[in-house]
């Protein structure tokens, strides 16, 4: 196939990799081509056809075992969107999923009263305070799609017991405002960042590979932070899509 210059050939190759998976030409499950025969269609060494592979890699698009060459993973794509009017119980996880036509998951892996790590202590607030934690494995369709993780003040809070019987991820809102905290201003920190190693395990990733982080705080009507939520989602999966007025 030809390739153009100025560009570095293995970077045109990987994105005509790229393409012919998003086009369907190569589909989850399948294998890549064998390096030794992508180098022989493309011209170029193998080496550049591994520096290929592993961009695609990284976007989390194939698999790479020793031995077997490079899998195509199949990986939905889900728009996020927030709204300046927002509501705790909309846009969830699951509703998203399921526009997406996908089925939601969110197992709850944590349940604990700890010491808050630092930035979650600034964002609250706190000044030695314990918080709750909890924290969720998200997944849509066996696929894993989300970390999250709520940490919230245990003057707030209460005790444990306000987190049983579990309420999925939505439904803590409601019990927060039964002990006078009611959610009336959310702000949200969006950053990008290299996955840790337990992400990059649980999202099937390279340790390399992009993941938002989003941090969402949120205010009682006394403008007092009552949960700090840190979610985590593999870039080459999620799309953010932020709505509001213009007299909002």
């Amino acid at each position: 196939m030809a390739l153009e210059k100025p560009r570095s050939r293995y970077e045109q190759v990987a994105d005509q990799l790229r393409a012919a998976i998003k086009s369907g030409r190569y589909k989850p499950g399948e294998m890549l081509p064998s390096q030794p025969t992508l180098a022989r269609e493309y011209g170029l060494a193998q080496t550049s056809i591994g520096r290929a592979i592993a961009i695609l890699k990284n976007e989390g698009l194939v698999r790479v075992e020793g031995g077997r060459g490079a899998t195509v993973l199949e990986v939905p794509t889900v728009k996020r969107t927030r709204r300046t009017r927002y509501r705790g119980s909309g846009g969830s996880f699951a509703e998203e999923m399921r526009r997406a036509g996908l089925e939601p998951d969110t197992p709850r892996v944590r349940l604990d009263e700890i010491d808050p790590p630092p930035e979650i202590a600034t964002y609250l607030q706190l000044g030695g305070e314990r918080v709750m934690v909890r924290g969720r494995r998200m997944l849509a369709s066996g696929h894993p799609m989300q970390l999250a993780t709520a940490y919230i003040p245990m003057s707030v809070a209460g005790s444990l017991e306000i987190a049983e019987p579990d309420t999925g991820p939505t439904g803590m809102y409601k019990r927060l405002a039964a002990r006078g905290h009611h959610a009336s201003r959310f702000v949200e920190n969006i950053e990008v960042r290299s996955a840790s190693r337990d992400e990059s395990d649980f999202f099937k990733i390279a340790d390399t590979a992009p993941v938002l982080e989003v941090v969402r705080i949120a205010y009682d009507q006394e403008d007092k932070p009552i949960e700090a939520a840190v979610n985590v989602f593999p870039a080459s999966q999620w799309k953010l899509s932020y709505e509001w007025s213009a007299d909002a």
